[in-house]
């Protein structure tokens, strides 16, 4: 065996050993899970996400969408709300 040290926060590693505890696995145990995963796959065996909860692609295309709606609005091909309900209403008339 060989020893890897990780440098990391206080609170991230109180974090992630209380959860890793709820699942029975201890730090070590959860690191080595990982490695042999990264051997499997060849890669992160998981996706990488922002704090949105959003992969970066996910969220490169979200922000697109958003502005290409933005500039929709702005030059008139299509119509923006200032609410849901206020939304809703203008959809269920007629």
């Amino acid at each position: 065996m060989t020893t890897i040290n990780v440098r990391t926060d206080e609170k991230r590693k109180k974090a992630a050993t209380a959860i890793l505890a709820e699942m029975g696995l201890d730090m070590s145990s959860a690191i080595q899970l990982f490695l042999q995963q990264v051997i499997v796959t060849k890669s992160i065996p998981f996706p990488i996400r922002t704090v949105n909860g959003f992969t970066p692609d996910q969220e490169q295309a979200m922000l697109k969408d958003m502005a290409d709606l933005e500039a929709d609005i702005a030059a008139g091909k299509a119509k923006g709300y200032s609410s849901a309900k206020e939304m809703a209403e203008d959809l269920l008339k007629d």
